[in-house]
C-alpha cells in the first residue's frame, strides 16, 4: 500500500478526480477517520481542504504518479 500526504484546493478537485478515475486500482483520500474514494468528486468535496490529506492506493500508474508530484508535501 502506498501512502503520500497532499494539500488539495477546491478547485483541483476535479483534475485530480479525473486522474484517478483512469486508474484501474482503488484510490481512497482520508483525513482523520474520514476515508473517501478518491474516484468520487461528491466525496473529495466532502473534505476539509485546510487538513493535509493522505492518499492510498495498492497499484502503480506512472501518469497517476507524476500527477500526485504536483500535489505533494514533504513529510
Amino acid at each position: 500500500m502506498i501512502h503520500r500526504k497532499i494539500r488539495l484546493r477546491p478547485d483541483e478537485v476535479k483534475k485530480f478526480v479525473a486522474a484517478a478515475s483512469k486508474c484501474d486500482f482503488d484510490i481512497d483520500i482520508a483525513y482523520n477517520r474520514y476515508v473517501v474514494d478518491a474516484k468520487s468528486i461528491v466525496g473529495v468535496l466532502g473534505l476539509d481542504f485546510n487538513q493535509i490529506l493522505t492518499v492510498s492506493y495498492s497499484g502503480y500508474d506512472d501518469d497517476f504518479e507524476s500527477f500526485m508530484r504536483h500535489f505533494a508535501v514533504a513529510s
